[in-house]
């Protein structure tokens, strides 16, 4: 496992993949089915992942975390950068802070929540985490009213911030005022779009953001390396082409849910085992299967 900081320069050779966790049937962690998606990402080029949304890490159980560092400490090669994640709870996040302070993953998100919180109050618990652990944390921007642009900047210029992973939907991409103004007071270098495929053309472009995460790149690696690749090469009609084969799965993930349809494609396109579904999540209804097979295998398939 990668040990030393994340480099904005990364972002240029590898996908930030967001896998799901594999569990199995007693809902335990399982570290050869998650063994066997981290293989089929790194066999297709990929060399960082994620492990927050998509992995549920909003319900894991906190009497589990620290296997599931071990985990992921021993399931990736000693090149990949493996990124876990905390809270969103305070508490959670402290408590997980007292765990990961003596391990040496490069950096840990902080997953997000507009439940219970002020801009003001989650400042002050990022900067307490990140004292914690001794080394900077990813701020994940996923909704309006979580962080504004200053106070995003102001983490950063404290050297707080490890990168910002960008996810705020918009009907239109190309028109972020939010987005817009991070980038007049955030370096985009630091900034990564956390969306998939679907944005990242124009987020790249557009907005200069360095890099992109995705759940997809799961069922077809390679492919999303592709689209990266063609992105930096600015040949920007082979990067629509590919953006367009991922477009069936992604369109099933908005319309039912993100992380529940991610936790089954990878398992009905025969990369791995997922297991069901850890609550408070659950797993989809037996009408959406045929359809999320037929998408995941054909993207499994798909070639540039």
């Amino acid at each position: 496992m990668q040990t030393t900081p994340i480099l904005p320069s990364q972002f240029h050779d590898s996908v930030l993949a967001v896998p799901p966790l594999a569990r199995d049937a007693a809902e335990t962690i399982c570290t050869e089915e998650n063994r066997k998606i981290v293989r089929h990402l790194e066999d297709g080029g990929v060399s960082m992942l994620l492990y927050g949304g998509n992995a549920n890490l909003y319900n894991i159980r906190y009497t589990e975390y620290a296997r599931l560092l071990e985990i992921l400490e021993e399931i990736v090669d000693e090149k990949t950068a493996v990124i876990p994640s905390v809270g969103p709870a305070y508490g959670l996040m402290m408590d997980q802070a007292d765990l990961l302070k003596s391990t040496k993953f490069p950096t840990v998100m902080v997953l997000p929540t507009k439940a219970i919180m002020t801009e003001p109050g989650l400042m002050t618990g990022f900067r307490r985490f990140v004292e914690t652990i001794g080394r900077p944390a990813v701020l994940y921007i996923k909704e309006e009213g979580y962080i504004s642009p200053e106070g995003a900047a102001e983490l950063v210029r404290d050297g707080l911030v490890s990168f910002i992973k960008y996810a705020i939907v918009r009907p239109e991409t190309a028109q972020d005022d939010y987005l817009s103004r991070l980038i007049t007071l955030v370096d985009p270098s630091l900034i990564c779009s956390g969306i998939g495929e679907q944005p990242a053309l124009i987020h790249m472009t557009r907005f200069q953001l360095n890099g992109y995460t995705s759940g997809c790149v799961c069922v077809n690696p390679a492919l999303s390396q592709q689209m990266l690749q063609a992105i930096l090469d600015k040949n920007y009609d082979h990067a629509e082409n590919i953006r367009k084969v991922f477009l069936p799965l992604e369109n099933l993930r908005n319309e039912i849910n993100p992380i529940r349809v991610l936790h089954e494609a990878v398992a009905l396109a025969g990369i791995a085992v997922t297991g069901r579904q850890f609550p408070l999540l659950s797993g989809v209804t037996q009408s959406a299967i045929d359809r999320i097979r037929k998408a995941s295998t054909e993207l499994l398939k798909a070639s540039g």
